[in-house]
């Protein structure tokens, strides 16, 4: 985990955190880790608002925030970390504000720009844990190739009109059996041809459905932080809506033949 300075719980500190600290599996020391953490959202969408706001409840020390959109309208249905008064500024310091509302104790770092190749590596260096909160391929394709390389946690996810799904990266360790950790392009090995997959603006998406996607995503970082628990590595979890019906599939590295 990167260094970060004065990490000791302030008096009022213990005191919003106590339901934290007063659970065996997190703690003081665990409460600690969440305060030193340095988590990058990719997203301040509908996936990136309720992990932000979750993850800033949670006391993780610093969220840096990457997104060069704007509020709209019609994003004010799911993505609830913006409100109607701030339509047409950046996501990013909608987000910040909105975060700092919810906890002076957290940083928000915000970057006010677009993951590409010539940036991505740079930017998830500074941080110990990564989500991607993103809504095309070619992001997240690069940001799990970028994480892998770059040896970070990737906490991944992605949403239907009434379905998601959510996996946890962690491809440069190896699992209990000594084997390699899966990758995403082990899970994807390539993106769907385009147009195949239409956006949310063209298919639409249930507005309470990014909440529980991304409310797992920040679940996922938390244990990741504090150790606790299993996180879903070499594991995808599957959400229906419709049906209220959770499944988990299993999924492994490939072999270098491809098998």
């Amino acid at each position: 985990m990167i260094d970060q300075p004065n990490t000791a719980l302030s008096s009022s500190e213990v005191e919003r955190y106590a339901r934290h600290i007063i659970l065996g599996e997190i703690g003081g020391p665990g409460q600690q880790k969440l305060k030193r953490a340095r988590v990058l959202v990719v997203g301040a969408g509908g996936l990136g608002a309720p992990v932000l706001q979750y993850l800033a409840a949670a006391g993780i020390g610093t969220l840096g925030i990457v997104d060069d959109d704007r509020v709209s309208l019609s994003n004010l249905q799911r993505q609830i970390i913006h409100s109607t008064e701030l339509v047409g500024s950046p996501k990013g310091e909608s987000a910040a504000r909105a975060i700092a509302a919810i906890n002076p104790h957290v940083i928000a770092e915000v970057h006010e720009m677009r993951l590409a190749p010539d940036n991505a590596a740079d930017l998830v260096c500074r941080y110990d844990i990564v989500v991607d909160g993103s809504d095309n391929f070619d992001t997240r394709y690069l940001l799990a190739d970028t994480c892998l390389a770059q040896k970070r946690p990737l906490v991944s996810a992605a949403l239907g009109r009434f379905d998601g799904s959510l996996t946890t990266l962690m491809p440069y360790a190896t699992n209990s059996d000594g084997g390699s950790n899966p990758s995403y392009r082990d899970l994807f090995p390539n993106p769907p041809p385009p147009g195949l997959v239409p956006a949310c603006a063209e298919a639409g998406v249930l507005g309470v459905l990014p909440g529980v996607i991304g409310t797992l995503q920040a679940t996922e970082v938390i244990k990741l932080v504090t150790g606790i628990g299993e996180p879903l590595i070499g594991k995808l979890l599957l959400y229906d809506a419709l049906t209220s019906r959770f499944e988990t599939i299993k999924y492994r590295a490939r072999k270098a033949d491809g098998a």
